[in-house]
């Protein structure tokens, strides 16, 4: 084989095990339960209207794309994993709305370019390991004047903190991919985005994480429901020394970021950033 196909032979082979991990554990449950406010931020955010052709890219279950339908927009829900789709065609049943459901890689999206008036995605694109690569099809996919809205978590955010954690004790990354929480850099967006953009508003919030009553039960439900946790102690499930210091490690970073008073649930605030601006 030719450098060009090895190279598209370990993409598919990259792109499956990114839908495996996203299968495994429970997302959508996950989602449902602690980051269903997200999406609505991010459709206000974006401005969506009755009008409008939305594509919510990386959209898992969605959390975002169904808000987006709620608003009268047709919506595409679009991502790697469509094991996802089951749980959020369940949820637009229950609110009354429909949707399309497509699988899709956010590296290759399978839209003409210019088909959408509002590009939008909830913790979902930053995953795609090129950046630059998943960019450049959220622009191209984006018609002129349109929206473009990106909600992700911060690097120094706790996520970005759990997940420079088990860096060292996940397999090493692809050549060219790039950690996840950058997308939670502004400076590394606007460098993503470049002057193909304009309009652009950006603002840090947090989002408020009251379902654990001690930091060990965060640990214990992301290792059963997260994918990428759950990917991790696969990885290192053999050695019982490396899993009781990843499980230390994690349970210090929850107390770091936690408070509790009395009987109260332990609460933790983890950090996103919200990313809007307007194709050019």
């Amino acid at each position: 084989m030719n450098d060009q196909t090895d190279a598209a032979e370990a993409d598919r082979a990259l792109k499956q095990k990114h839908r495996a991990m996203w299968a495994s554990g429970d997302y959508p449950a996950l989602a449902d339960e602690m980051l269903l406010e997200l999406g609505a931020i991010l459709v206000e955010a974006c401005g969506v209207r009755s009008r409008h052709r939305v594509l919510d890219v990386a959209a898992g279950s969605g959390n975002a794309a169904i808000p987006a339908a709620m608003m009268g927009a047709k919506v595409v829900a679009s991502d790697l994993t469509p094991e996802l789709f089951e749980a959020g065609r369940r949820e637009a049943g229950n609110r009354g709305v429909s949707l399309e459901w497509k699988e899709a890689d956010a590296e290759a999206l399978p839209f003409d370019d210019a088909s959408f008036d509002v590009v939008m995605s909830c913790l979902g694109a930053m995953f795609a390991p090129r950046h630059q690569t998943a960019a450049d099809e959220i622009l191209r996919v984006c018609k002129p004047g349109g929206n473009i809205g990106l909600l992700s978590w911060t690097p120094e955010g706790f996520i970005g903190r759990m997940f420079a954690i088990m860096k060292p004790f996940a397999p090493p990354p692809p050549p060219g991919a790039q950690p996840a929480p950058l997308w939670g850099s502004e400076d590394h967006v606007r460098e993503l985005l470049g002057d193909r953009v304009t309009d652009v508003a950006v603002r840090k919030q947090a989002l408020a994480v009251r379902s654990f009553h001690q930091p060990g039960d965060f640990v214990r439900y992301f290792k059963s429901h997260y994918g990428p946790t759950i990917a991790v102690y696969k990885y290192i499930g053999a050695d019982a020394d490396k899993v009781k210091e990843l499980d230390k490690a994690l349970t210090d970073l929850a107390e770091s970021f936690g408070d509790a008073h009395g009987d109260t649930p332990f609460q933790m605030e983890w950090e996103y950033l919200l990313f809007t601006a307007r194709k050019a």
